[in-house]
Parts: structure tokens; C-alpha cells; sequence
């Protein structure tokens, strides 16, 4: 028998009880959008309504997204770009600091602009700006990448060589160029400082030799990617479909770092410079992947783009795998944040500060699968529902799997007691035939080693993995290109080839 209770209550203890509560999604009428005028992403999970993302009723068109390797970063961002495509007519610039999407890009009918391997961009090149302006610009960039700031003489010497350059090849600093003169190179401001330090008058010409050190660094014979005349004209490249900046062959981080900046710098220009179109959707997206360093910094592009992107149609996608990696000024103004499968506490502790969601947000994303994704949108007015609700699949063109490469097995006890050394290694399927395809690997080969992974539910030692490689005919060159390119370890690779 059941025993009923009566109590006498105050009421204001009775308001303190929540008896129904909604659960953590948005209104139908703010997921489901004119088809027309929005791009389908995928499901929710409670009501398993369609969700499709519009940036019209949101503070601005960015995007961040955080997630690990593996957990369907680049598949959202081929989707998302694809289908912009198709209802707005979009197009989208990719700087690929990984030479991720080049194979994809190709295979969509896009173009692929290759550093260091035939292409290169001036990084003086004027884009319709004033001269003036595109000082300040190459000075800022200098200052992210070096320790220029640090030395205000050394930065006053290259500034000033930087004007007198753009002086000498006939333009008015503060005028945009009406013509189509060539602009001066990084070389011409490096010679105007040799040709100071020679006439011997200056007073400090240790300033010098090291202003000069710090530039001949991006001007060397063989490194000269953004010291020559472009190949490429930036100022159409917002307009020519999908295009991927392949940075992946330049020597290191500080020169992809310089790419993305000029790149981005450029873009926002040519925004700023076209306005508002009466048109719905986004003129063009920029896509910074992986790009740390340009995400990162308060003097960035990226954060202003940020601010001042809605004005101009102009939407910027900023990818990590590492949340603090992206500003937080990015992260606490973009209009719609995705967050993909995160392990790691102290990222969650940074993401849960930065976005004020729930403890259940926060453990359903601990646990997410392959594909499934929080999604945390700012309205442009105040709402009474949550603001981040979860996608239970990302709905792309293609499935979306995920293969897993184990070298746990091969690994000493001391290796594996080593927390900076990979047990697994994660990949969507669309990514690893992109790096298969890349290096050269035929279509039945491609077809043999996910038939061998698929045998074992996607979750395959490396050794399998590499010794259908070998049986197929792929030369040893070959694989150990393939494993570079997919970010295996040298260790773990030299344990696997060696037996």
C-alpha cells in the first residue's frame, strides 16, 4: 500500500520547485529554417527535429569549432562549405595549413594554390588598398610572427623602408592605386636597408643588420614564396569558387603563419571594399584550420573579421583540435560555436567558462561518438530557451566513419607510460582516402585496405594497416610518405617498417 503524506508548504518555498522544465533545445521555429535560405545540419537529440543554420538571426555568420582528431571537424567543414554553395552560391577560400583538403578541393572540381611548389604571393601586393594601410598591415604581421615589437627602432627602420619602397615603385601612400602597377617585393625594402647600412652614416648599425636579419629570413634564394611577383590575384580569389591554399610544403610554422595573415588581411580588404549586397546568404568563407598562430594572437585579422564580418557577407570558419588555440575574444564572439568530441578536462574547463553551458552539455560532449556535436548559437536578441543544444549526427554527402590505427601493441611499458605518445590514431574516412589518394595510391589498393579495416570494425593495429599497403605493391617511399602525411610518429614508424 502506497502512503500519501500531506505537508503544509509556504509558498515561497513552493516557487523554489521546478516541477516542469524544458529540456535543453531551442523552439522548433528556431531550428527549422526557409530551405532556401539555410543549410541542414543535422538532427537533435531529444526531439530529433532538423536543424538548419541561418545566420540571420544571429549576432554574426562565423563559425568556431573544437573537437579531436577523428571527431568529424573537417567532415562538418566540407559539408558546410558544399551546401553554402548550393543555396547561397558562396564561395570559399581554405587555408590549409595541413594540405588537408587539397585532395577533396580537387576532387570537388576546385582549385588548388600550392606554396613552395610553384605558387607565390607577394606579400606587398596592394589589393585596392592604400599603401599606408597595407604598411600598417605588414608591420602587424611582423609583430605577431617576430620580436620586431620588442625593438621600436628596428621597427621604425622597416616601416619606413616599406613606405619608401612603395615610394620608388611610383604609388601614393595615401592613395589607392588606380592602375595596375606591379608592387614593390620584400627584396626591394631589404635592399633599401643595405644600401643604408653601406653608405655607413646611421648611427646604430646593429638596428640594422638585425632589422635586415629578421627580413632576409623570408627573402632567401629558394624561400622567396612572398618575396616575388604573385601568381595568384588575390583580389579575384574571394570570388572563384572553392579554392585551397595549400601552406603544408613551406619550411615551418612562422611562413604558413605569414601566408595566413596576408591572406586573411587581403580577403577582409576586398569585403570592406565591395559592401553589402542586397543577396541573401555569404559572398564568400574563409576557412582557418589548425591555424594557431593567426587564431590566436590579439592582433589578428581573425578577431576583427570577427567583429566586423556580418557587415560584409563575409563568414570565417576557425577549426582546433585545441580550444585554447583560438582566442577567447573569438570564442566569445562568433554566432554559432560546434563542439565535437572533447577528452581533455582542462579544455572543457576553458570551453565550460568561455560558453556557460550545463554539467549535461558538458558530459554528453565527454562522451560524444564520431559526428555528434553541441552547438552553441548567439541571437541577436535575448531568448528564453538554452542556447546550446546537441546534434545527434552531423548529416553530411557522404557517411560519415571513422577509422582508428592502434600502435598501443608495439609500443615499450616506458613508451606507453608516455602521455605525449599517441596509442591511437583517429581518422574520418573522407580523410584518410584524401591522404591515400594524395600520395599516389590506386583506387583498388584504397579499396583493399578499407575492406581489411572494415573486417575489423574500423579499429585496426598500424601493423595491419601497413602490411596491406606492402601486399598491394606500394613501395616503402611511398608509405612512409603516407604515414608523414597522416601524422603518424617516427618512432612508431620505424618500429612497424623494421619488423
Amino acid at each position: 500500500m502506497t502512503l500519501v503524506r500531506f505537508q503544509r508548504v509556504m509558498n515561497n518555498e513552493l516557487a523554489k520547485r521546478v516541477f516542469i522544465t524544458r529540456p535543453p533545445e531551442p523552439p522548433f521555429e528556431f531550428l527549422i529554417n526557409d530551405p532556401l535560405n539555410s543549410i541542414f545540419i543535422g538532427v537533435t537529440k531529444i526531439f530529433n527535429a532538423p536543424f538548419s543554420w541561418t545566420f540571420d538571426n544571429l549576432t554574426n555568420p562565423h563559425v568556431a569549432i573544437v573537437g579531436i582528431t577523428g571527431s568529424g571537424k573537417s567532415f562538418f567543414v566540407k559539408t558546410f562549405l558544399l551546401r553554402a554553395s548550393l543555396v547561397w552560391n558562396t564561395n570559399a577560400v581554405i587555408v590549409d595549413w595541413a594540405g588537408e583538403y587539397k585532395a577533396w578541393v580537387k576532387q570537388s572540381g576546385g582549385k588548388v594554390v600550392s606554396f613552395a611548389k610553384g605558387d607565390y604571393l607577394n606579400i606587398m601586393d596592394l589589393s585596392g588598398m592604400k599603401p599606408l594601410d597595407r604598411v600598417k598591415q605588414i608591420i602587424t604581421s611582423f609583430e605577431i610572427l617576430t620580436d620586431i615589437a620588442s625593438y621600436p627602432e628596428q621597427r621604425r627602420l622597416t616601416g619606413e623602408a616599406v613606405e619608401q619602397a612603395y615610394l620608388n615603385a611610383g604609388f601614393n601612400l595615401a592613395e589607392a592605386p588606380t592602375d595596375n602597377k606591379d608592387a614593390p617585393t620584400l627584396k626591394d625594402v631589404i635592399y633599401l636597408l643595405e644600401e643604408k647600412l653601406q653608405e655607413g652614416t646611421y648611427s646604430y648599425p646593429a638596428e640594422l643588420e638585425n632589422a635586415l636579419y629578421r627580413l632576409r629570413q623570408f627573402a632567401r634564394e629558394g624561400q622567396d614564396y612572398f618575396a616575388k611577383k604573385s601568381t595568384i590575384d588575390l583580389g579575384k580569389l574571394a570570388s572563384s569558387g572553392l579554392v585551397d591554399l595549400d601552406l603544408s610544403s613551406l619550411p615551418d610554422e612562422k611562413f604558413r603563419a605569414l601566408a595566413a595573415l596576408f591572406i586573411l588581411q587581403s580577403l577582409k580588404e576586398k569585403m570592406r571594399m565591395e559592401g553589402w549586397s542586397a543577396t541573401k546568404g555569404l559572398k564568400a568563407i574563409v576557412v582557418l584550420d589548425e591555424a594557431w598562430k593567426v587564431a590566436s594572437d590579439d592582433r589578428s585579422d581573425a578577431i576583427m573579421v570577427v567583429r566586423e564580418g556580418r557587415k560584409y557577407q563575409f563568414g570565417l570558419i576557425v577549426a582546433s583540435q585545441n580550444p585554447t588555440d583560438i582566442n577567447e575574444a573569438i570564442l566569445s564572439n562568433v554566432g554559432t560555436t560546434i563542439l565535437l568530441r572533447i577528452k581533455f578536462e582542462k579544455f572543457l574547463d576553458y570551453l565550460q567558462g568561455s560558453l556557460n553551458f550545463s554539467s549535461f552539455i558538458r558530459n554528453e560532449i565527454a562522451a560524444f561518438g564520431v559526428g555528434q556535436a553541441a552547438v552553441d548559437m548567439s541571437f541577436q536578441t535575448s531568448v528564453q530557451f538554452p542556447e546550446v543544444f546537441i546534434v545527434d549526427k552531423i548529416i553530411g554527402e557522404v557517411p560519415l566513419d571513422s577509422y582508428t590505427l592502434s600502435v598501443g601493441e608495439i609500443l615499450t611499458q616506458s613508451e606507453l607510460s608516455d602521455l605525449s605518445i599517441k596509442r591511437d590514431y583517429y581518422f574520418e574516412k573522407v580523410e584518410l582516402k584524401s591522404k591515400m589518394i594524395e600520395n599516389n595510391i590506386g583506387s583498388k589498393t584504397i579499396d583493399m585496405v578499407f575492406s581489411a579495416l572494415d573486417k575489423q570494425n574500423r579499429i585496426s593495429d598500424i601493423r595491419v594497416f601497413v602490411g596491406v599497403l606492402t601486399k598491394q605493391g606500394v613501395n616503402r617511399d611511398i608509405i612512409i610518405k603516407l604515414l608523414r602525411s597522416l601524422g603518424i610518429s617516427e618512432t612508431v614508424m620505424l618500429k612497424v617498417l623494421n619488423g
